[in-house]
């Protein structure tokens, strides 16, 4: 029968965009309507419950658009509150995590992988649960990254300054895979090979979640088969022009419109 509603992403700025590409470019036939929850960024640094009260806000927010399925485009989001989202939102929710961590386990030659994300994703232990034994995971917070991004720079002396820092200790452990545990991070892949180091593969998992999006419509029948051009949407709490300059610069394409709308935590009684 087919499913004619948007796919629905989400992240705490621009940085799930790197995930919202990969669909697109895996299923093109296929409407997303994106958020970005500016009002609130970061989110690495704040308490889980207030990420989860943001997170399942916005879930329901989409649900209410009428969404087929959430994408859950954020770490932070997706260690904090995966499950409330999941329990709140009646239609499929796909995270990032477990993608990630395949690709590294399928990239890696050595058996070292690395990961850095967010404060919150890696004071979590997300990643090293979904690693497992398979691989020794050394891990590193490199909370500054975001900012940079949602500045727009990915280049300056000053961020490259602030990686060698955060990526000194995963060099020293000899890791040959690094798992960019944040959306934002494929922006900065340029320079983080840089400073890894040729053969140091960089995994993103902005990819391997467009698969597990496909594989979940193809098990629901619940492919786009409207036969006119998709349509994407872009909204977000913060500041529309902003969201929007950013967002066009890291996907190359113009944005007819970003939507600047306002979402009231999820509070817990």
């Amino acid at each position: 029968m087919g499913d004619d509603r948007p796919i629905g992403v989400f992240d705490s700025g621009v940085g799930g965009l790197t995930v919202a590409r990969a669909i697109w470019e895996l299923l093109p036939n296929e409407s997303i309507a994106y958020v970005g929850d500016g009002a609130h960024f970061p989110y690495g640094p704040k308490p889980v419950e207030e990420i989860r009260g943001y997170a399942v806000a916005i879930a329901r927010w989409l649900v209410e658009r009428g969404v087929k399925s959430i994408v859950v485009a954020c770490n932070s989001v997706e260690v904090s509150a995966i499950g409330d989202i999941a329990a709140a939102a009646s239609v499929p929710v796909v995270g990032v995590i477990a993608p990630g961590a395949r690709a590294a386990l399928r990239a890696t030659r050595n058996g070292s992988i690395g990961v850095i994300g967010t404060e919150a994703t890696i004071r979590t232990g997300a990643y090293q649960r979904a690693i497992g034994s398979a691989a020794a995971l050394h891990a590193a917070a490199c909370p500054a990254f975001v900012e940079f991004v949602e500045r727009g720079d990915t280049t300056s002396p000053e961020l490259r300054e602030a990686a060698a820092g955060y990526v000194a200790p995963l060099k020293r452990e000899g890791v040959d895979t690094v798992i960019l545990g944040c959306t934002h991070y494929p922006l900065l892949s340029g320079m983080l090979q840089l400073e890894f180091g040729p053969d140091v593969v960089l995994v993103s998992s902005a990819e391997e979640t467009a698969k597990d999006v496909y594989a979940e419509l193809v098990r629901a029948d619940a492919l786009r088969t409207a036969p006119d051009h998709p349509h994407h949407s872009f909204a977000t709490t913060g500041d529309a022009a902003a969201f929007r300059e950013l967002a066009e610069l890291f996907l190359g394409r113009e944005i007819a419109h970003v939507e600047a709308v306002h979402i009231d935590a999820e509070v817990r009684s």
